[in-house]
């Protein structure tokens, strides 16, 4: 049996072996793969003998496939050609440079192929597809045209840093694409609620910004898109619910020792008791409504309820009989006097558990926007 793990072993290890040297991503294709994945292990391993032979037969293929993808790329009529021949020049020369800072891997490809003087050169156009076609989307004016236009001039200044005037269009085009909505201050409410934290703390969309009514004011917002506001409905607590119990409990306890034919045994005694536990509950309900309208019309677009429910918790008990036959639990309980709950308790757990519904609402209603 043993001898069986000893070869279950091994072979794992073969197979472990196996896989981290790349073969796997050679023989199903994946060159580019391969050769990071033995080029890695060579790294850690310069004489890793599977790792020298993946190198030695995926690196080329890896290097063809990818340049003569850019080629044809470049030669086709799509409309992001050069940014996809970029794509390929790079992993070409990321492959050159995780080569050359591995001796291992060096040893096998002595003269890694780089293209770093191609890259440069289709930087340059793929800033200008990109540039054009942001000018292009921009010009269409519509929010998600402009969404659209904001990454495309930022991908023309990712290819070629301060290209042509990408920072300014940028900004432009974030400026058109970006949803401004006005908070609108909830009424003053009984329970010194207020929610206005949490919308001018969303920031799960780049494209959308809130802003106060003063905010709106000094900036002289030429658009308001939306108006947004949290009106408190209620708060309640009901009254204390109280739940019993009853436990009983038969124990034996130790009482002392007796002498048996030369021998001490312990004497036991029966002991029991009647343990009554008094559970007491207090649930509080809070209820707000998130309103959203048109900036224009002012016609509402959105109003959903949101609710919180909380429950505080707490026992103690009281017995009659013997305390000895008492649980290590219910002697706890027994020694605790009716509980109360601490003042505001509830209404804090509404509220937080509000904020984080609100929040949670903000997110599924804008966040794709």
């Amino acid at each position: 049996m043993r001898h069986f793990y000893i070869l279950l072993l091994a072979a794992t290890m073969v197979i472990l072996d196996s896989c981290s040297s790349g073969k796997k991503a050679y023989e199903h294709g994946n060159y580019y793969e391969a050769v990071l994945t033995a080029v890695q292990r060579l790294r850690q391993n310069p004489d890793h003998k599977k790792s020298k032979e993946v190198l030695s037969m995926s690196y080329m293929p890896a290097v063809e496939y990818l340049e003569t993808d850019a080629k044809n790329q470049i030669s086709s009529n799509a409309n992001f050609k050069y940014s996809a021949a970029v794509a390929d020049y790079e992993q070409i020369n990321r492959l050159y440079d995780e080569i050359r800072t591995s001796p291992g891997a060096l040893k096998v490809i002595p003269t890694p192929v780089s293209k770093h003087k191609e890259l440069v050169e289709m930087k340059v156009k793929a800033s200008e597809e990109c540039y054009e076609a942001g000018i292009q989307s921009l010009m269409k004016n519509t929010r998600q045209d402009a969404k659209d236009a904001f990454f495309l001039f930022t991908d023309a200044a990712r290819f070629t840093p301060g290209y042509r005037e990408s920072t300014e269009m940028i900004e432009q085009a974030r400026e058109v694409a970006t949803l401004r909505v006005v908070v609108v201050p909830s009424a003053d409410n009984y329970y010194g609620w207020s929610f206005e934290a949490i919308l001018h703390g969303y920031t799960g969309n780049q494209f959308v910004r809130f802003y106060t009514q003063a905010q709106a004011n000094e900036q002289s917002l030429k658009r308001i898109d939306q108006f947004i506001k949290v009106d408190v409905n209620s708060y309640k607590e009901d009254r204390p619910v109280i739940n019993r119990r009853v436990e009983d409990r038969t124990d034996s306890v130790k009482t002392g020792e007796k002498t048996v034919n030369g021998a001490k045994v312990p004497i036991y005694e029966k002991v029991s008791a009647k343990t009554t536990i008094f559970e007491k509950t207090v649930t509080g309900r809070g209820s707000i409504n998130l309103i959203i309208a048109d900036g224009q019309s002012r016609a509402e677009v959105r109003n959903t309820e949101i609710t919180s429910s909380q429950s505080w918790t707490d026992s103690w008990a009281i017995y009659t009989g013997d305390l000895r036959a008492l649980s290590s639990g219910n002697k706890k309980l027994v020694e605790k006097k009716e509980p109360n709950m601490g003042k505001d308790h509830l209404q804090s757990e509404t509220k937080r558990d509000l904020d984080n519904k609100l929040a949670a609402a903000l997110q599924g209603y804008y966040g794709a926007m």
